[in-house]
Formats: structure tokens, C-alpha cells, sequence
């Protein structure tokens, strides 16, 4: 019997902007603090149309094996059956965010 491959969509927050990427492993990884996010997929260009903002992400993670996200940007990983379209939106958009960032404890905040 042949195992299924495992696939994960991440979401993570990069200069204001929120990443949603498509990956076959994840893991805490060697560096402490850092989710490791490695086996990038994207979609097959087998029709016409082509999505501007994946091809920026392609474009971007090319020749990328693996990469190391802070723990604390990460907004979520979700274990999914199929891959979907990997996209980058801005983090103030509340129309397509469905996703409420962990508020994060900074010692000497006393607010």
C-alpha cells in the first residue's frame, strides 16, 4: 500500500504582507525559534491562464530547497487533501484574511 504524500498550507507574515504557500514538509527544524518550511509546490502551467501573483511567488522561491519562517510570524499550518493556489495579500486586508494573529508578549511591555 503507498502512502500518500502529506501536504500543508502555510501562512505566514513577511514585511506586512500575508504568504499563503503550499509545502510537503514542515517542521520546528535546527534553528531554534523557526518553523522550517521545505518541498515548495506551485501549480503546473498546463493551461493558458496563469496566475500573476503565483508566478511572483515562483519567481521569488526559486532554486529555494528549504526556508525558515519565525515561529511567531507564522499565522497557521493546516494539513490539507489537495494543493491550492499559493498567494501573497496585504495583512490589513480583512475581506480575505480569515485568520486573527496571536498577539505576542514582549518582555518589558507593559501595556
Amino acid at each position: 500500500m503507498a502512502s500518500k504524500k502529506r501536504m500543508y498550507r502555510v501562512s505566514f507574515i513577511q514585511m506586512g504582507k500575508v504568504y499563503e504557500v503550499y509545502a510537503t514538509g514542515v517542521s520546528q527544524g535546527d534553528l531554534y525559534g523557526f518553523v522550517m518550511i521545505e518541498g515548495l509546490k506551485f501549480g503546473e502551467n498546463t493551461t493558458v491562464v496563469v496566475d500573476p501573483s503565483e508566478e511572483k511567488l515562483k519567481d521569488e522561491f526559486a532554486n529555494v530547497e528549504r526556508f525558515h519562517v519565525p515561529m511567531h510570524a507564522v499565522l497557521r499550518i493546516d494539513e490539507v487533501s489537495k494543493q491550492g493556489v499559493a498567494k501573497v495579500s496585504e495583512a490589513g486586508d480583512s475581506g480575505s484574511s480569515k485568520v486573527t494573529p496571536f498577539p505576542i508578549y514582549t518582555p518589558g511591555d507593559r501595556s
